[in-house]
């Protein structure tokens, strides 16, 4: 009985386990943003905030840490660029570019790419690393779609941070969380650490 073991070079994401091929990319940057799209339908109203908690944050965040700076970037390029352009996977199936949170999608574009960077360095191969990744990640998108709420929606800045950043800490909590045991542990059953 022999056992396989999965070999890849020095800063590899999860992605790179795959064989490589420009279609093998093409379909991960599609499924990254189709899949971004879909966990943006997971949406719950949040009382006195125009954004709504939704999967979609992380979801972006394991498209950029799973596939790399890169592909995780095109993969929300993609998603936002559809969404603009009428395909109703926005939060609560909007579409287009004139929502006040469509701050946060460009935050999750430029994020991506921050947590796919990080995970080429092996931030996604121990929990801890992992929890700091998506903090920052986190971060990343508030920093774009704070502000860009709070010009949307003619709001101050305390104003804007009050209804969409500090409703959503404890679930940004659970989702670090999650992937602290969710990528990490994809690495050790393919075989890597």
């Amino acid at each position: 009985m022999s056992t396989a073991t999965v070999s890849t070079r020095p800063g590899a994401v999860l992605a790179d386990l795959l064989p490589a091929s420009r279609v093998r990319d093409a379909a991960l940057v599609l499924g990254g943003a189709a899949l971004t799209g879909l966990a943006a339908q997971l949406s719950v109203p949040v009382p006195g905030s125009p954004v709504p908690v939704t999967g979609q944050t992380f979801a972006a965040l394991l498209v950029g840490t799973a596939l790399g700076a890169r592909r995780g970037f095109l993969s929300l390029a993609l998603y936002a660029l559809a969404g603009v352009v009428g395909v109703p996977w926005f939060a609560g199936g909007d579409s287009g570019a004139g929502s006040v949170s469509f701050g946060y999608v460009i935050g999750m574009l430029l994020a991506s790419a921050v947590v796919g960077a990080l995970a080429r360095r092996g931030a996604d191969r121990s929990p801890l690393r992992m929890a700091g990744t998506m903090v920052l990640g986190s971060a990343v998108i508030y920093a774009i779609g704070v502000p860009y709420l709070a010009l949307a929606a003619h709001y101050s800045l305390a104003q804007a941070a009050a209804v969409g950043l500090v409703p959503f800490l404890i679930g940004d909590a659970l989702k670090a969380a999650l992937a602290m045991g969710l990528l990490p542990t994809a690495w050790k059953l393919a075989g890597k650490r």
